[in-house]
Order: structure tokens, then C-alpha cells, then sequence
């Protein structure tokens, strides 16, 4: 068991406190930390957490709390000097995405957590569904040859279900494609080589910045991804991960997952149709640890026995996938021109 402090109890942190950690027996939570008041407060009267459990501040939670861990469940502009701050006090850390917003920031933690023996986790939940984690698994075995081309869709209708961020800027790509960036990534095994960008805000939205655009990756192995997403879509929505079609020399793989809406919940579901053949689902394997569980057992057992599972979203792959997000915010920039990867990972 690794016991872990808590640091950030805003909406998305109080989140954590009562929906993820306590499904994770392999925790035992020792601290949780918020420089406001009143979120301290409201996990005590709420979820019934030990008052002198609550810390005002991360020196206080570190050196009175015997942690090996943090989870660091903060807005975006804090993940930098927070998680550097539990690093040098000699913790592990489990951040939520996007895990800095800048590749330095990025690379100096992670050299950081090296120099310190550290491990750095990314809490890129979507990786932890059946879904992702079969099609990962088809595609490393070669099924169907060759990828060719993969198309993504994702929909989403902002203003009738709801939305926190209309100010924020990149809503689509730096708050919502880090999901599908990182799962590109890891279901294809590959990394990106070049990308094209466009984005744009629909009249009568109610976003400050672009909510919808089209994208064109290539990876390294010659997959191009055609990626189209949206907050402004009227059409059907679809699952949190969008829909993938994946074609390959010789069939098909299609799949969908986190299939999440409005309090209902659906299975991820994969589709098998070899060329010229009938479509066959799949049967999945159920995940004992999904999503953000997943995310925080998979960092506690890593810390217990030291081995590192295949797809551990470490702070220095997660750099792929941020630099992603840095990719196509500057090819959109640039009217769509084209971005060489290299020139964003420097």
C-alpha cells in the first residue's frame, strides 16, 4: 500500500476525492491540501475526511505526513511549480493532463524526477479502457497488415450540455484532443512525425476561442490520422473518445470508448471487418481499474514493485502527446501550414 497526499480540492480535485480514491484500495490517503478554506472544509463535511488529514499547504501535508505520493489535482497553470515543488521535497508524483503547458516545462520535471529517483505519472485515463487496450493490442500484433489510414470523429454540442471553459483558450485541443493526441499515440504504438491544423469558432458560439477543428497527422511508420473534432457539433454525439476507423492492407478496425453522457454510461465496443469480409464485434475484456482508478493503481503498484507496465503514461512520454497539443495550436496559428515535430520538441 502507498500512502498519498492530495493536492488540489477544487471541482475536478473534489472529483478525485470521492469518485477515484476511494476505489483504489492499494492508497491510503495521509493528506489533502488546498489553500482554500472552504474546499478543505468541504471534504471534511462531505466525504467525512479526518480534519487533521487537511493541510493548508504542501510543506505542511509534506513534513507532517509520512507520503511516498502525490496526486496533484490542480488547474493546468499550477501542474508546473506544483509538481516541481513535490518532487524536490522527494515525492512521487500522479498529475492530471495537460501535465505542464509548455515542452520546457515539461522536460525539466522530467529530468527533475530522474535526478530525484522519482516517478512521474501522467493521469491520461483515457488509456485505461477496454477499447484502446484491445486495439493497441490488434495493432501490435499486426492484425489486418499494414495501418493505412485512421479517422477520428469526435462531436460535442457545447452550450446544451454544458461547458466550463468558454473563455479558455484552445478549448478543443488543449483541454479536450490531449485525450485523443495521447490515445494516437498509444494505440498506434508510433510516434508523430509532421502535422496540419485548422480551427475555427462557428458563428453564435458562445466560446471566446476555436472549438472545432480538422487535423492531419503522419506517424513515423506512414499511419496518416484525419482527425476532425468539435464543441460546436449538432449532429449525434459521440463517446468521449470519439470513433475510430482504422484500415489496414487486408480490414478494418473500428472501435469507440468511454461512451459517457449525461450520467449514462455505455461499453466501449470494437469491430473487427477484414477486406471483403462480414463486421465481427468483438468481445472486450473487462478492466478492473478503469479510467482515472486506473491511472492512480497503476502508479501505487509501480512504486510497490518497482515494474513498469507497457503504456505507463511516464512524464517523459507524455511529452509526445503535449507536443502534440503545442503542434497543432501552432500549425492553426499559421493558417494550417504544415509543423515538423522536431520543431516543437526542440
Amino acid at each position: 500500500m502507498v500512502k498519498a497526499i492530495q493536492i488540489g480540492l477544487g471541482h475536478w480535485g473534489f472529483s478525485w476525492s470521492k469518485d477515484v480514491i476511494p476505489k483504489v484500495p492499494a492508497v491510503e490517503m495521509v493528506g489533502f491540501v488546498d489553500t482554500n478554506p472552504e474546499a478543505t472544509s468541504r471534504v471534511q463535511t462531505e466525504l467525512g475526511i479526518d480534519p487533521k488529514l487537511c493541510f493548508g499547504s504542501l510543506e505542511d501535508a509534506a513534513h507532517h505526513t509520512d507520503a511516498k505520493l502525490a496526486l496533484c489535482t490542480l488547474r493546468t497553470e499550477a501542474h508546473y511549480p506544483v509538481v516541481k515543488r513535490c518532487l524536490e521535497l522527494g515525492l512521487n508524483v500522479l498529475v492530471e493532463k495537460p501535465f505542464t503547458t509548455t515542452i520546457a516545462q515539461g522536460k525539466e520535471l522530467v529530468a527533475l524526477a530522474k535526478a530525484q529517483g522519482k516517478v512521474l505519472m501522467v493521469s491520461q485515463n483515457y488509456r485505461h479502457q477496454p477499447a484502446p487496450i484491445a486495439a493497441a493490442q490488434l495493432i501490435a500484433d499486426g492484425k489486418f497488415g499494414a495501418l493505412n489510414m485512421v479517422s477520428i470523429d469526435f462531436r460535442r454540442h457545447g452550450p446544451s450540455q454544458g461547458y466550463r471553459y468558454w473563455d479558455m483558450p484552445d478549448p478543443l485541443l488543449a483541454d479536450m484532443s490531449i485525450h485523443h493526441f495521447d490515445l494516437m499515440r498509444f494505440v498506434l504504438g508510433d510516434e508523430p512525425v509532421r502535422l496540419s491544423c485548422r480551427t475555427w469558432n462557428p458563428p453564435g458560439s458562445p466560446f471566446r476561442f476555436d472549438p472545432s477543428g480538422v487535423a492531419t497527422i503522419e506517424f513515423s511508420k506512414g499511419t496518416v490520422v484525419s482527425y476532425r473534432a468539435s464543441w460546436m457539433n449538432s449532429g449525434p454525439v459521440t463517446p468521449w473518445a470519439g470513433e475510430w476507423v482504422m484500415d489496414g492492407a487486408e480490414g478494418q478496425i473500428a472501435w469507440s470508448s468511454r461512451d459517457h453522457f449525461r450520467d449514462k454510461a455505455g461499453p466501449d465496443v470494437l469491430t473487427l471487418q477484414p477486406l471483403d469480409g462480414k463486421r465481427e464485434k468483438v468481445k472486450l475484456d473487462k478492466i478492473k481499474y478503469p479510467d482515472r482508478t486506473g491511472t492512480l493503481n497503476t502508479i501505487a503498484n509501480v512504486l510497490d514493485t518497482g515494474l513498469v507496465p507497457r503504456g505507463f503514461s511516464s512524464g517523459e512520454d507524455n511529452l509526445g502527446s503535449l507536443a502534440l497539443v503545442q503542434g497543432t495550436i501552432l500549425s492553426a496559428s499559421r493558417g494550417g501550414d504544415w509543423v515538423e515535430m522536431t520543431e516543437i520538441m526542440g
